[in-house]
C-alpha cells in the first residue's frame, strides 16, 4: 500500500511539471506570436529627427484599447503603428491636423458614403473632424483627452480600412505602418528603399493603385539620374531662345533635356533646331506652360531645379497618392489644385478635362471631399461678409452709385451691423450664369466667371476660393446628362434666364478636390507643378534631413 501511495505521488508530481512546461510553452509560443505581430520600438525617434513635434503616453493608449474593448487582432496593430512612430502623434502636430489626417479624413468620408463601410461610422467622430477641419487656426495640446482619443479612434479607423478595403498581402503590416512618415530621412536613402524593397509573395501596393504606381516607375528614373550626377545648371539670360537661333547656351538646353528624355538623341550643336522646339514644347506641357517652343527665363528656372529636389517633390505626391479615392463604377469629379484643372469620370474612364481658376493665395482652395446635388442657373451671388467690408464698402466711400454699377443691393444687416449685399442675376453677376454646389463646411463651389480671360494664363491661382469653370455649360449637361427634362436648349435658356433656378440632382456625384504637385498623366508623362499654397516646402521640411 505504501509503495502504491508513493508511486501515485511521484505520478502526479511528473504530471504537474509537464502540465507546467506545457503551459510555460504555450506563453512562449504566444509571446514569440505577439513579437512577431507587434513591431519594435524605435527609440532612435526624438524630437530632432522626429516627422512631428507631438508625443503620446503609451499608457494613454493602452487605457483607450481597454475602454473600448478592441479585440487583439486591431489592438496589436495599434501597438506597432506607435511603436514604429516612438509614439509620435501620426494625425496631429502642435499646429493642428497633419496633412495625411486630411488625406484619410476625405478617404474615409468617400468610404463611409459610398462604398457603405458600416465599420467605419462613427458619429462623434465626424462631428469632431468636421469641426477641426473647418479650424484656420488651431493649438493643439498632447494631453488634451479629447485630441489624443481622436488621435486613437483615427488610428483605429485607419487600420480597419486598411485590413477591409485591400486584398490581404497588397498593404503589408510594416508597410501601413509607414502611410505616415515617422522620421527625416535622407530623400535618396528613402528613393532607393521603395525601389528595391522585394516580397516573397510578390504583392505590392502599387499593384492595387496605378497612380502610385506610374509615379514609383519615374522615382526610379530620376534616381538613377541622380546617382549618374544629375543635371548641370544652365545660365539664365535675358535673351528668349526659339527655333532658328544660335548660342552656345543652346548645347547645355539640349543636354538637359536629353537627359530626362524630352530630347532624343545626342544632338550637341547650337543651333535651335525643329527637335529642340518639340522637345521644349514637351517640357513646357509637363510643367505646366503654353507649348510656344521659346526658352525663356522662367523656363530655364524650372529646367535648374535639381534632380534631389523634383526625387522630393516625386516622394510627397507619392504619399499624397496613398490616399486617392479608388474610382467606382460611379461618376467622379475630381480637381487638382496646382495643375488649375478639373476632370470628370465614369468609373476609370475620363469623360473630360475642364480648366479652373482656383484660390490665390491668402483665398487657398481647401482639399477635401463633397457631393455635388444641386444646379443653380442664374444665380445671385450673396457677398461674403469679408469682401463686403474690404472690397465693397471701401467702393462705395469713393463712388456712391457702385452698389447700382454693379447690379447689387442691399438686403438687410448682419449682426455686427454690416450691410448684407448680393448680386442680382445677369452678365456682371461674379458667378456668372450657373453654380454648382458640394455642400460643405468652407463655402466652396464650382461656378460660371464673366472674367474669361484668366483661363488664357498658365498659372490661374485668383479666385476668392470657389472654382471657377472654364465651360460651365458642359458641366451643367455632365452633371444633367441622366435627367432628360434638361436639354442642351434648356440649359441654355435656364442659364439666360435671369430669373433663379434650383435644380436637384437625381444622383449627387462626388467630388473631390486634390494638392498633387507631381504625377504622371494618360499619356505616360511625368508631370510637375509649382507648390502654390507652400504644401510641399511644409511637408519638405517634416520629410527630409
Amino acid at each position: 500500500m505504501k509503495d502504491f501511495f508513493w508511486i501515485s505521488c511521484l505520478c502526479l508530481f511528473i504530471y504537474s511539471c509537464a502540465n507546467n512546461t506545457d503551459n510555460e510553452d504555450d506563453q512562449k509560443t504566444g509571446t514569440r506570436k505577439a513579437a512577431k505581430t507587434i513591431s519594435r520600438r524605435d527609440r532612435s525617434i526624438n524630437s530632432s529627427n522626429a516627422y512631428n513635434d507631438l508625443f503620446l503616453d503609451s499608457a494613454a493608449m493602452e487605457k483607450f484599447i481597454s475602454q473600448k474593448k478592441i479585440p487583439d487582432s486591431i489592438a496589436n496593430r495599434i501597438r506597432s503603428f506607435y511603436n514604429v512612430r516612438n509614439y509620435q502623434f501620426a494625425w496631429f502636430s502642435s499646429d493642428g491636423l497633419t496633412e495625411e489626417a486630411r488625406g484619410f479624413w476625405n478617404l474615409h468620408d468617400y468610404v463611409t458614403t459610398y462604398d457603405k463601410d458600416s465599420s467605419l461610422k462613427d458619429k462623434a467622430l465626424k462631428k469632431q473632424m468636421d469641426a477641426l477641419t473647418t479650424e484656420d487656426t488651431l493649438f493643439v495640446n498632447a494631453n488634451d483627452k479629447k485630441i489624443i482619443r481622436t488621435e486613437l479612434t483615427l488610428t483605429e479607423h485607419f487600420i480597419k480600412y486598411i485590413l477591409h478595403n485591400y486584398e490581404k498581402g497588397f498593404v503589408k503590416r510594416k508597410e501601413m505602418e509607414r502611410f505616415v512618415p515617422a522620421k527625416k530621412e535622407d530623400p535618396l536613402k528613402l528613393a532607393d528603399s521603395i525601389i528595391n524593397k522585394k516580397h516573397k509573395d510578390n504583392k505590392y501596393f502599387e499593384d492595387v493603385n496605378s497612380s502610385y504606381k506610374a509615379l514609383k516607375l519615374e522615382l526610379a528614373k530620376y534616381y538613377t539620374i541622380a546617382k549618374n550626377g544629375g543635371w548641370q545648371q544652365i545660365n539664365v539670360t535675358k535673351k528668349r531662345l526659339k527655333k532658328g537661333m544660335q548660342s552656345p547656351q543652346i548645347v547645355a538646353i539640349k543636354k538637359r533635356l536629353q537627359i530626362t528624355g524630352d530630347l532624343p538623341g545626342n544632338d550637341s550643336t547650337t543651333i535651335f533646331n525643329d527637335t529642340l522646339e518639340l522637345a521644349v514644347k514637351n517640357f513646357q506641357q509637363r510643367h505646366g506652360y503654353s507649348a510656344t517652343g521659346i526658352v525663356s527665363n522662367s523656363l530655364i528656372k524650372e529646367m535648374n531645379v535639381p534632380v534631389e529636389k523634383r526625387i522630393e517633390q516625386i516622394l510627397m505626391n507619392m504619399d499624397r497618392m496613398r490616399w486617392m479615392v479608388n474610382q467606382s463604377e460611379g461618376n467622379l469629379i475630381m480637381v487638382n489644385i496646382p495643375e488649375f484643372e478639373l476632370h470628370a469620370y465614369e468609373g476609370n474612364r475620363k469623360i473630360f478635362d475642364m480648366d479652373v481658376v482656383v484660390g490665390k493665395e491668402g483665398h487657398n482652395t481647401t482639399m477635401f471631399n463633397g457631393d455635388l446635388n444641386q444646379v443653380i442657373f442664374s444665380p445671385y451671388w450673396n457677398v461674403p461678409a469679408s469682401i463686403v467690408e474690404k472690397e465693397i464698402l471701401p467702393e462705395m466711400d469713393k463712388h456712391p452709385d457702385y452698389l447700382s454699377k454693379q447690379n447689387m443691393e442691399i438686403t438687410g444687416k448682419d449682426e455686427d451691423g454690416l450691410p448684407v449685399i448680393r448680386q442680382k442675376p445677369g452678365d456682371k453677376n461674379a458667378l456668372g450664369k450657373v453654380k454648382f454646389l458640394f455642400p460643405n463646411s468652407f463655402n466652396i463651389y464650382f461656378h460660371d466667371t464673366p472674367a474669361k480671360s484668366l483661363f488664357k494664363k498658365d498659372k490661374r491661382a485668383y479666385s476668392h476660393g470657389c472654382i471657377r469653370l472654364r465651360d460651365p455649360e458642359k458641366m451643367a449637361m455632365y452633371v444633367l446628362r441622366d435627367q432628360p427634362e434638361w436639354s442642351r436648349e434648356k440649359i441654355e435658356d435656364a442659364m439666360n434666364s435671369g430669373n433663379e433656378k434650383f435644380v436637384k440632382v437625381k444622383d449627387p456625384i462626388p467630388v473631390v478636390i486634390t494638392y498633387y504637385t507631381a504625377w504622371v498623366d494618360d499619356n505616360g508623362k511625368l508631370n510637375f507643378r509649382e507648390d502654390i499654397y507652400g504644401h510641399d516646402k511644409m511637408l519638405s521640411e517634416k520629410m527630409f534631413l
